[in-house]
């Protein structure tokens, strides 16, 4: 059990401990890292990995769960700082500019995702439904103020998000290698044309 209060050291070694973990598992698998691996990576004893935490799973949804919390928090910040709703590609642009950040967190979600239940629990309870809560009330507030045309705010939202989180990371891993600042900018305009309005001319 990990107390609630870390002192400094405590953190330091814990994200020591996520940092390699995260690297580890989008290289070469959960299954396929081991904990002596894991430890190596991170600079600690073995030992010192079950004293952070339970078990290798208990690593693994926590670093699901912490780099998605991160996420959701930049997304809150951006879409409370819009200073329009039609601006919500600034919203996309950003996050498309950070896949490159957030891909390996993105590989190791929908790669273990499908074969751990409770990561796949925890990541959809904490973090997958509270980012769509806040971006259901972002824009069911523009529907409502006119901006958007009458729909389903979460469906909205779903979509929204959707997009850019599948579209990113098929850029990373099935698509264009070319992850540059200007690729992304491109792909996160286009999106955000597609997803304001529509494909039919």
């Amino acid at each position: 059990m990990v107390p609630f209060f870390k002192s400094a050291p405590e953190a330091d070694t814990e994200t020591k401990i996520l940092q390699a973990a995260l690297k580890l598992f989008a290289r070469q698998g959960y299954s396929g890292t081991t904990t002596r691996e894991l430890a190596q990576a991170a600079g600690v004893a073995e030992g010192t990995l079950f004293r952070h935490f339970e078990n290798k799973k208990a690593i693994l949804v926590a670093v699901a769960s912490q780099g998605w919390v991160e996420i959701l928090t930049d997304l809150l910040t951006e879409l409370s700082e819009l200073a329009s709703y039609k601006a919500i590609g600034q919203v996309m642009q950003r996050r498309m500019l950070n896949l490159q950040r957030n891909s390996a967190l993105m590989r190791v979600c929908f790669m273990e995702a499908q074969f751990h239940p409770e990561l796949r629990e925890q990541i959809q309870t904490e973090v997958i439904d509270k980012m769509i809560d806040v971006a259901e009330a972002f824009f069911q507030t523009a529907i409502d103020r006119g901006v958007y045309r009458p729909m389903n705010p979460r469906m909205v939202a779903r979509v929204f998000l959707g997009m850019f989180t599948v579209a990113g990371f098929s850029q990373e891993t099935l698509g264009d290698r070319d992850n540059s600042a200007q690729s992304m900018k491109e792909l996160a305009e286009c999106l955000t044309d597609i997803f304001l309005n529509g494909v039919l001319a």
